[in-house]
C-alpha cells in the first residue's frame, strides 16, 4: 500500500505517534503547488492522498491514479479537493471534522478579548513609553469592555462554535445568539446556553459578531457590505473560518466608518498574505482597528495529533474495503 502526502515534509512523522498501520506502508512526500502530471510522476500508483486542507487535488489527478481509493484532509476544510471527480471514479474524500474545535474556538475567544482590551495597541504603548498616557486615555474613554458586557453572534453552530460558546460562557457571556440553517433543539439550545436568532436579528443585536462557517457559493463574500451595515455601530467582527467569506473592501469601509470598532482575523483572504495586500495598505489609523493572528487557530499539535488518528483510522478503513468514517463527497 502506498500513500501520497500532499504538505509540509515532516507532518506524517511528527503527528502520528505509533501506529502500527501508518509505519506498514510506503510514503511519497510532496509539496503544495505542484501540477497534477508532477504528483502523477511521484506517485501515480499511490492508494490514498493526505493532502494539507489548502492543497490542491485536481479532477485530472484524481482520473490518473488508478489505484487511489481514498483523499483525506489533513484539516477541517476540503474545497480545493474535487469532490465531484472523485465520487465519479468512486474515491472517498474525507476530513477531520472536529479535530481543531477547541483549538480554533480558542483562538476566536483570544481575538475577542485582544480587541476589548486593545492588546495590540496596549503592547504599543509600553514599547513606546507611553503606559500611563493610555491607561488615563482608556480609563477617560471608558472604552475597555468585558466579554460579560456583551452580546454575542455566532453564524453557523457546528462543533468550533459550539465549543466557542461553551468558553464564552465560562467568561460569563449571558447571551449568546446564534444563526444556522437548521436551529438546534430546545434541549440543545439550552445545553450550550444559546439562543436562535435569523440573521437580520442577530447582526442588529450582538455586540460582537463571530464566523463559524464553511466556504461555498452561499457563503462566499457573505460578510459584505449589506452585513456590515445591518450590524450595530461601534461593533466587533471576528473571523477564525475562512478568508474568502468577507469582502475585504467592504469590512475596510465598515472600520473607516466607525460601524466596526475592530475586526480580529485569523484568516483572510489571497493567502499567504503578501505585503501588497489590501487589508494591509489602509492608513495606519484603521490598520489599527484590525487584530491579526497568522491563520494559526487550528494548527495546534494537539489539532495535528487528532487528526492523524482520524486520518489513519478512515484510510485503514478504506485500504480494507470498508466505509470510512468522516466522508464528505457522498458516496
Amino acid at each position: 500500500m502506498k500513500i501520497l502526502h500532499i504538505g509540509k515534509n515532516g507532518n506524517v512523522e511528527r503527528f502520528s505517534g505509533k501506529n502500527a498501520f501508518a509505519d506498514s506502508v510506503e510514503r511519497a512526500e510532496a509539496v503544495i503547488g505542484l501540477s497534477a502530471e508532477e504528483y502523477l510522476q511521484i506517485a501515480a500508483d499511490a492508494d490514498a492522498i493526505i493532502v494539507d486542507a489548502i492543497g490542491e487535488v485536481t479532477g485530472e489527478l484524481i482520473r490518473n491514479m488508478p489505484n487511489l481509493k481514498i483523499i483525506h484532509s489533513e484539516g477541517v476544510a476540503y474545497n480545493k479537493i474535487d469532490t465531484d471527480a472523485a465520487r465519479e471514479c468512486g474515491v472517498y474524500v474525507c476530513n477531520s471534522q472536529g479535530m481543531n474545535a477547541s483549538a480554533v474556538a480558542e483562538q476566536a475567544l483570544l481575538l475577542m478579548v485582544g480587541m476589548l482590551r486593545d492588546v495590540a495597541g496596549g503592547d504599543r504603548s509600553v514599547r513606546e513609553g507611553q503606559q500611563i498616557e493610555v491607561k488615563q486615555g482608556y480609563m477617560a474613554r471608558g472604552d475597555l469592555f468585558e466579554l460579560s458586557d456583551l452580546t454575542v453572534g455566532l453564524i453557523g453552530f457546528g462543533d468550533i462554535a459550539r465549543e466557542t460558546a461553551k468558553l464564552l460562557k465560562a467568561y460569563g457571556v449571558e447571551q449568546i445568539l446564534y444563526n444556522k440553517r437548521t436551529p438546534l433543539t430546545a434541549e440543545e439550545e439550552d445545553k450550550f446556553g444559546v439562543a436562535y436568532a435569523d440573521m437580520d436579528t442577530l447582526l442588529q443585536e450582538s455586540d460582537l459578531v463571530s464566523l463559524h462557517v464553511p466556504v461555498n457559493p452561499a457563503t462566499t463574500g457573505m460578510a459584505d457590505a449589506a452585513f456590515f451595515e445591518r450590524m450595530k455601530d461601534g461593533s466587533f467582527f471576528v473571523n477564525t473560518a475562512r478568508g474568502e467569506l468577507v469582502d475585504d473592501g467592504a469590512l475596510i469601509q465598515a472600520l473607516k466608518s466607525g460601524k466596526l470598532r475592530m475586526a480580529g482575523l485569523d484568516t483572510i483572504d489571497l493567502e499567504p498574505v503578501q505585503k501588497d495586500h489590501p487589508l494591509l495598505q489602509i492608513p495606519e489609523e484603521i490598520g489599527k482597528k484590525i487584530l491579526f493572528s497568522p491563520h494559526i487557530g487550528g494548527i495546534t499539535t494537539s489539532s495535528f495529533k487528532r487528526s492523524y488518528a482520524m486520518i489513519w483510522e478512515d484510510i485503514e478503513t478504506a485500504l480494507n474495503g470498508e466505509r470510512p468514517k468522516r466522508i464528505v463527497n457522498g458516496l
